[in-house]
């Protein structure tokens, strides 16, 4: 028999059609590619149990057809990114009475461009042209990269149904800070937690109860000192669950771990936190909120040194520019990055519709010296809150934060070299922050001879916000001791 045979109106002779007879396990990438370049072109038909250029049925019994299924469905789960938009079923037919499968994969264009297909850590990116799957040409992924439809992890279609028993976790979250109010399916589905074929969206994956996978990641810590460079590591632990679990284990990591002081005035006693709890929860749930989700094998990062918090999320801010350092959390506008999994957590009343998260965090620090102001820095890879606690006297020093680093001698480089490296080796910071640290002039000099010539020589980094310019270490070039 042959596929013609059992499927109507099929087109053998195009660029969206494939078949094998089975899955090599030896060469994966040799039909992974098929996929990847499907979803990066217009998507096509593979078919599995279907011989190559005879379309000859080979097929698989039940049992078989089924491994089939999962062993594919693994494997593009696990090397291509983002995963497909695919839809898999079996076509059953007759021979001799018994009865036979073929598996049936139709892969939609991709919303999002390119898929990359990652196999023993080097990256590939595949096009279907002429009826062959082939390396896409920079013009083709230039125009894959500007031609994307979506660019959001969260709103992309998972190949789970939905199940409303599944969610009890995000059900009990929601009552708790709704006053008692039940999460109903009508605004389920008007927030698109479940699409018009009843699948969930990626986002409504992760508030699942018996979520465990890698996207939802967390790594807390607690430093002896007040560096991770010379420091002795008191506790790490790491954990993943689903989002409301993955929130509650943070919050409650630093509550185990924060001091609490006394402040004594004239008449009374004031308890004190290390960090506030408004503050504390604001941080967190932006850090989930605004996670990059496609950044597979990263982790949010909670970080517990002797005189302030870090909140390290994945990925820098959506859309927007890398900040060296700012106080001025009310100045900074945030954009959302996963509209969903945001529209969940304002839903369930634990951030605000207008992003006004961070004002939240400046009002709890309001009455704070100088030295125990919040702030924010980002890069490219990843944004950190820096929470100072209250209870530690000396607030934040960072002069005393520079770790001690080592480097191979800079060409014509100057005295001030080591001291440059290290204030800059975890945080960027202005011209002007630099020389008030070596405690010399923002001169011409300064920037020419001492910043320029690290920067040419591959020390530094320079990354310019508005009009300020910003140097980090390049931690590549510069360890620490």
């Amino acid at each position: 028999m042959y596929l013609e045979e059992i499927v109507d109106n099929i087109q053998l002779e195009n660029d969206r059609f494939e078949c094998k007879a089975v899955l090599n396990r030896d060469d994966v990438v040799g039909w992974l590619k098929t996929i990847a370049g499907f979803a990066n072109a217009s998507g096509g038909e593979f078919y599995i149990g279907v011989k190559d250029k005879t379309n000859q049925l080979v097929g698989f019994d039940r049992k078989a057809a089924d491994n089939e299924r999962n062993y594919f469905n693994n494997q593009v789960n696990e090397h291509l990114t983002p995963r497909p938009q695919m839809n898999i079923s079996f076509i059953r037919y007759e021979v001799n009475k018994n009865e036979r499968f073929v598996i049936r994969i139709s892969v939609k264009e991709s919303d999002i461009k390119p898929v990359i297909l990652k196999y023993q850590n080097i990256p590939s990116i595949f096009m279907r042209r002429d009826g062959f799957t082939n390396g896409a040409t920079y013009e083709e992924i230039i125009e894959m990269s500007v031609r994307s439809k979506k660019t959001q992890y969260d709103v992309l279609e998972s190949d789970i149904k939905y199940d409303p028993d599944k969610i009890s976790k995000l059900k009990d979250f929601y009552s708790r800070h709704n006053n008692g109010k039940e999460l109903n399916e009508k605004l389920l589905r008007s927030l698109g937690f479940v699409n018009e074929s009843g699948y969930l969206l990626n986002g409504a994956v992760l508030f699942l109860d018996g979520y465990k996978g890698d996207k939802t990641k967390v790594q807390c810590s607690v430093f002896s000192g007040i560096n991770k460079g010379s420091e002795r590591i008191v506790t790490i632990n790491r954990f993943a669950g689903n989002i409301i679990d993955t929130i509650e284990y943070m919050v409650e990591f630093v509550n185990q771990r924060m001091n609490h002081g006394i402040i004594k005035l004239n008449d009374k006693r004031i308890n004190i936190d290390s960090y506030p709890q408004r503050a504390l929860f604001e941080g967190i749930v932006n850090a989930v909120a605004h996670r990059d989700y496609y950044l597979d094998g990263t982790q949010i990062q909670i970080d517990i040194f002797k005189d302030r918090l870090e909140i390290s999320s994945p990925g820098g801010f959506y859309r927007g520019e890398k900040l060296g350092k700012t106080y001025d959390l009310s100045g900074i506008i945030s954009k959302r990055r996963n509209e969903l999994i945001a529209g969940v957590l304002v839903a369930c009343n634990v951030m605000e519709a207008a992003g006004t998260g961070f004002d939240k965090i400046a009002e709890e620090y309001a009455s704070a010296d100088k030295k125990h102001q919040p702030y924010i820095y980002s890069s490219s890879d990843h944004f950190t809150l820096v929470l100072p606690d209250l209870t530690y006297e000396d607030g934040i020093n960072d002069n005393d934060s520079a770790p001690a680093v080592t480097f191979m001698p800079v060409k014509n480089g100057t005295e001030y070299d080591e001291k440059i490296l290290s204030f800059c080796y975890f945080k960027a910071h202005r011209v002007s922050e630099i020389a008030e640290y070596l405690g010399v002039s923002d001169s011409s000099y300064l920037r020419k001879k001492m910043l320029g010539n690290l920067e040419k020589n591959g020390y530094l980094i320079k990354d310019k916000v508005s009009r300020a310019i910003y140097y980090k270490t390049n931690q590549e070039k510069v360890i620490l001791k």
